[in-house]
């Protein structure tokens, strides 16, 4: 049953071809069998997920038939989960007990699906490759010696080895389009709002932003359409409806406009992911599609916007990590400020204490309006070129990433460069905007993803381009070798 899509694995249910409980116990067997290879899940919910399963069969046998009813899910550990460990991949958590339900495990549990574990990631979200978690690196099924992204490595890396056919992941910088990319398979981060916060722990409050990973963009609308929706309990949530994203997937493509910033195809960019997205977008122009070169002329700003922002604002978020009211405390403190200097200095990991050291800084008396207010001028100006290009295109495509996956350690002692690997994602988040990742090809056997931007709320029509793209294709389909049987 590993091989099933989310759609498949619904529809099997719902024909009574297995029971909730089956799949349950299968996928469990299969995360203990594999997961030692991946490190993609931290915690394993064997109990909890066997009653869930149990729960769903009871409620599909009672007549309830909603097409997530007893598919199991894993969890990216950025949620918090009530009775279970939330780690955020940090020494610091990693003996937090959630006392509540983040917003999205809520609806999903809600709709029946099965909570199987918590997946590894970056600690607190900061990394592009899933190298800096407390617990280890997580590998990519496709080759165990390359990272699987970040910072939802470890949900990317489950579902491309068909631990889960679908997965949760948050996206602050490119950190559900990126892993996907890198994993090769698929996953949107909806526009900023459309998914609650309530319960994700926070890295950078006006740019995180919950989605689904999943094998095809098919699965990403049925997990996208439960995850959706306001919620009283996140200020920042949108008070719209949430569409049936599966309603309108078939779509033709028919007159299309299709824009592509020529700041996208440029220096930076691996020829060899160049010619395979260009081969993709060849064949969404068979589909209908009209293709015109743009221009994104502040793109180059967006990475250093970004690294004065997002971290200005985790500087603040996590201050709240204190070493007195829960989490790490470091041993026998001598007083209150070597209480909290030790338990913040063993309790993060130096990637974290990076960034709150430079967000420190940039929020401080004296640099405020030389770094963080002319960030959010910059921030405006980045905004305003996808505002300009949305008058003349419906969609913007290009890479996800300019690189296929890179070798775990090949990036660590060079910060720079790794933030570099989110140079085509990071602008999305500052503006607010919707992106979709899904694999187009391989480079030396590590997949390929292409990246449609779209304009604020219009999740549906980058999940109706990528649905048509992988009727034509079987990118999708394909699965790393060392993960089959």
């Amino acid at each position: 049953m590993h091989d099933k899509t989310l759609a498949e694995l619904s529809t099997g249910l719902a024909g009574r071809e297995f029971s909730s409980r089956e799949l349950t116990t299968e996928t469990l067997k299969r995360i203990a069998a594999l997961n030692g290879k991946l490190n993609a899940f931290i915690t394993i919910t064997e109990e909890r997920a066997l009653a869930e399963a149990d729960a769903a069969d009871a409620r599909r046998a009672a007549g309830e038939t909603g097409p997530l009813l007893g598919i199991p899910i894993g969890h990216k550990d950025i949620f918090c989960t009530k009775g279970v460990r939330t780690s955020c991949g940090s020494r610091m958590l990693d003996n937090f007990i959630a006392p509540y339900d983040a917003t999205v495990v809520t609806t999903l549990g809600q709709a029946g699906m099965v909570t199987v574990g918590k997946t590894n990631m970056d600690e607190f979200a900061m990394g592009s490759s899933s190298e800096t978690s407390f617990y280890g690196p997580v590998r990519n099924p496709w080759d165990l010696n390359a990272v699987p992204g970040g910072s939802s490595g470890g949900s990317a890396a489950a579902v491309a080895a068909r631990l889960v056919s679908v997965a949760t992941g948050t996206d602050t910088g490119g950190s559900i389009r990126q892993p996907a990319a890198l994993c090769g398979i698929t996953g949107i981060k909806p526009s900023y709002g459309r998914v609650s916060r309530y319960g994700m722990i926070a890295f950078a409050s006006s740019l995180d932003q919950g989605g689904p990973l999943a094998q095809n963009a098919m699965d990403c609308a049925m997990l996208l359409g439960a995850m959706a929706g306001f919620d009283p309990k996140d200020s920042t949530s949108l008070e719209q409806p949430v569409p049936d994203y599966t309603a309108n997937i078939d779509a033709p493509l028919a007159g299309l406009r299709i824009g592509l910033p020529r700041e996208y195809f440029g220096e930076g960019l691996d020829a060899r992911v160049d010619a395979v997205i260009q081969e993709a977008v060849q064949t969404l122009q068979r589909l209908g599609a009209v293709v015109k070169q743009i221009s994104l002329p502040n793109t180059n700003l967006a990475i250093p916007t970004y690294y004065v922002l997002a971290p200005a604002e985790a500087s603040s978020n996590l201050a709240r990590y204190d070493g007195v009211r829960y989490g790490y405390r470091c041993e026998k403190p001598r007083d209150l400020q070597d209480l909290y200097t030790r338990s913040r200095s063993e309790g993060f990991g130096a990637e974290v204490k990076r960034r709150i050291m430079i967000g420190t800084y940039t929020l401080s008396a004296g640099y405020y309006d030389a770094y963080y207010l002319k960030a959010q001028q910059l921030r405006r100006l980045i905004s305003n070129d996808f505002r300009l290009a949305f008058e003349e295109v419906d969609v913007i495509i290009g890479p996800t990433s300019p690189t296929v996956a890179f070798n775990i350690g090949e990036k660590t002692a060079d910060p720079v460069t790794m933030y570099l690997s989110d140079i085509y994602t990071i602008a999305v988040n500052l503006a607010g905007l919707p992106g979709l990742s899904m694999p187009v090809g391989f480079v030396n056997g590590r997949p390929v993803g292409l990246q449609i931007i779209g304009s604020y709320l219009r999740e549906g029509q980058l999940l109706n381009i990528a649905h048509r793209y992988q009727q034509e294709t079987d990118w999708h389909k394909k699965m790393p070798s060392g993960m089959l049987g």
